[in-house]
C-alpha cells in the first residue's frame, strides 16, 4: 500500500529552468548598464553555471571550501573573478552584492508551480504523506520553498545542504522514509535527475518515477526508473494509477 510520496522540488514542482532564464537576462541587462564595456550575457551566463556548481578542477578545487564555508561569500567571489575575466577589477562590494540580488529576486519573482501541481498536492495531502526532498544550499533554496508557500502543500521538507549528504545518498532519503513513519515498498520518489534523484531513491529500495522533460535516457550511467513521464502533468494520473482513490 502506498504510503507517501517523495518529490524533487526544481524541476519537478516548480518551474525553475524558465525562472533562471528570465532571470539571467535581466542580470546581463543591470551588469551592461552598471559596467561598460562588458558582455553582460557572457557574465550572466557563466554566473549561472556557477552557481550549479559547473566547476572545472581547478574550479572545483577553489570554490568548494569557499562555498561550504559561505555559499553568499562564493557567489561573490564568483562574480569578481568572472568580472576579472573581461578586465573589470576591483569591484566594489555593493555592485558585486546587486548582481547576486538581481538575479536572486528576478528568479523568484518569476518562480511558479507547474500548471496543475498545487491542485495535485492539495488532493495527494489527504491520502498521502508528502515529503519534498530538494538539493542544494539553503541560501537558494529557503527563498524558493518561501516563494512557493511549500509548507502549505506539503508535510515535511528537507533540504540537502542542511543535511550531511544530499541526494542521491541514501541516508537522505532514509531520513524521509522516518519523517513518514513507513517502509521503502511503501514510498515513491518522483524526480527530473536520474543521477540524484532515481539513482538515490533506488539505493534506499524506493520506487522511482523519472520525470524526463527533453532529457535523453543515458544508457551508460545504468540507471534505470520503474516509470518515466515526460512531463509534471502526468504525475496525477500516474499516482492515480499506482493508487486508485
Amino acid at each position: 500500500m502506498l504510503k507517501a510520496l517523495f518529490l524533487d522540488m526544481d524541476e519537478t514542482l516548480c518551474n525553475t529552468l524558465a525562472a533562471n532564464a528570465l532571470a539571467t537576462e535581466k542580470l546581463g541587462q543591470l551588469a551592461e548598464q552598471s559596467l561598460n564595456p562588458i558582455n553582460g550575457q557572457r557574465f550572466a551566463e557563466a554566473y549561472v553555471a556557477g552557481i550549479y556548481r559547473m566547476w572545472s578542477d581547478s574550479e572545483r578545487a577553489k570554490y568548494l571550501p569557499l562555498a561550504e564555508r559561505s555559499e553568499q561569500g562564493y557567489r561573490l567571489q564568483l562574480a569578481r573573478d568572472l568580472l576579472a575575466q573581461q578586465h573589470i577589477l576591483d569591484v566594489a562590494k555593493p555592485v558585486a552584492q546587486s548582481f547576486l540580488d538581481c538575479f536572486d529576486n528576478e528568479r523568484l519573482a518569476a518562480l511558479e508551480f507547474y500548471p496543475g501541481i498545487v491542485d495535485f498536492l492539495i488532493n495527494a495531502k489527504k491520502h498521502f504523506t508528502l515529503v519534498v526532498i530538494t538539493n542544494g544550499p539553503e541560501y537558494s533554496q529557503i527563498p524558493k520553498i518561501a516563494k512557493l508557500q511549500m509548507a502549505k502543500y506539503v508535510d515535511h521538507i528537507i533540504i540537502g545542504g542542511q543535511e550531511p549528504e544530499q541526494k542521491p545518498a541514501r541516508s537522505i532519503f532514509e531520513k524521509a522514509l522516518s519523517l513518514a513513519n513507513c517502509e521503502a515498498h511503501e514510498a515513491i520518489h518522483v524526480g527530473d535527475s536520474l543521477a540524484a534523484d532515481i539513482a538515490g531513491a533506488h539505493s534506499a529500495n524506493i520506487t522511482s518515477v523519472w520525470i524526463q522533460h527533453q532529457q535523453p535516457l543515458d544508457a551508460e550511467l545504468g540507471i534505470n526508473p520503474n516509470h518515466t513521464l515526460l512531463s509534471p502533468d502526468e504525475i496525477p494520473a500516474l499516482i492515480q494509477e499506482l493508487h486508485p482513490h
